[in-house]
């Protein structure tokens, strides 16, 4: 027998009772109001016993209630592409392809906290079939915006991550990293060497920037470095003039000054390099080369960049979107 069974039996023996002994004896034994007695024998002389049945109630709907099928997509998503955070599956699962939802990062990060995969560590423990996390991440400090770039070409900056060493190959393999700051659009690159980056690949790196650059109508302008020999080498800094780019290296001790390269290898190492590492149990490194090649054309021609100066655009489309050369003052 349901509540609802209960209480309208609850009802009936009321009325009844009331035509033994008086409404308000009744009432009184019952312990209801007298106006809610009328209320409901109203009710009875309109549509007969079965008013005093209770009206059938839907489960009200909190507002951050969210869906089952919700849910679903969002834990599916987030196992998918384990390195991307609440705020990067929030804006993925907004667009067409994914079905438009349009949920809040803090919507996402309550969901996937429910099922205990609210770190990219635990999602890349399940990828991986393992209980061991992965070592913690240190929070990235907020650093205010001090870098101009207006347009693609302004600032370009360079950086080298040490992937490691892999089997099948001698030394140490590095990415060479380039990213244009106004749009995001990145470039990037493995290269094999027995201990450094080398300044053949920076310099090789750095003209193919400015091939594409100029390809898309704009000119490379400024490169900001570190103080690695790759880069102080007189390979790239012949490079850099012939290019007529202004060459600065940062300060020592600031890596902040060029923040946006290591922002987008950070980046990379999350959503591409983990993920990748997970999966396979000896990488090589003609897979890793293809699984770049891979992830650099979904991060500038297909993933939305939340950066503050893209804001939300594809890089692509900054890029190739509008061919302005300012340095001759034609449109091309």
């Amino acid at each position: 027998m349901s509540n609802d069974d209960i209480i309208y039996r609850f009802r009936v023996a009321l009325f009844a009772r009331a035509q033994e002994v008086g409404v308000s004896q009744a009432c009184r034994e019952f312990n209801v109001h007298r106006s809610t007695y009328y209320r409901q024998l109203r009710a009875i002389r309109q549509w007969g016993l079965d008013a005093l049945r209770p009206r059938e109630r839907r489960p009200p709907q909190m507002p951050n209630h969210t869906p089952p099928w919700v849910e679903q997509r969002v834990i599916a998503f987030a196992l998918g592409f384990p390195g991307l955070g609440p705020r990067r599956i929030a804006a993925e699962l907004a667009r067409e392809r994914w079905g438009g939802i349009v949920l809040s990062p803090s919507g996402v990060y309550a969901v996937l906290k429910r099922v205990g995969l609210n770190t990219r560590a635990r999602r890349l423990a399940v990828i991986a079939g393992t209980a061991i996390p992965v070592a913690p991440e240190r929070p990235a400090p907020e650093e205010e915006r001090h870098i101009d770039a207006d347009e693609p070409g302004d600032v370009v900056q360079l950086d080298c991550f040490a992937v490691g060493r892999l089997s099948g190959t001698k030394g140490r393999v590095w990415q060479y990293t380039a990213i244009d700051v106004a749009s995001a659009y990145t470039w990037a690159e493995l290269h094999q060497t027995p201990h450094n980056p080398d300044a053949r690949f920076t310099s090789a790196l750095l003209e193919r920037v400015a091939t594409d650059l100029e390809a898309a109508g704009w000119a490379l302008k400024r490169v900001t470095t570190d103080n690695g020999s790759e880069f102080r080498a007189q390979p790239f800094r012949e490079t850099a003039a012939r290019l007529e780019a202004d060459h600065i290296c940062i300060k020592a001790g600031r890596p902040q000054s060029n923040g946006c390269v290591e922002r987008v290898q950070r980046t990379i190492l999350e959503e591409c390099w983990r993920p990748t590492f997970a999966r396979a149990l000896v990488p090589k490194l003609t897979a890793l080369r293809r699984d770049l090649a891979g992830y650099l054309r979904y991060y500038n021609e297909d993933r939305p960049n939340t950066g503050r100066f893209a804001r939300g655009r594809i890089p692509a489309d900054i890029v190739f979107g509008a061919n302005k050369m300012h340095r001759t003052g034609s449109v091309r």
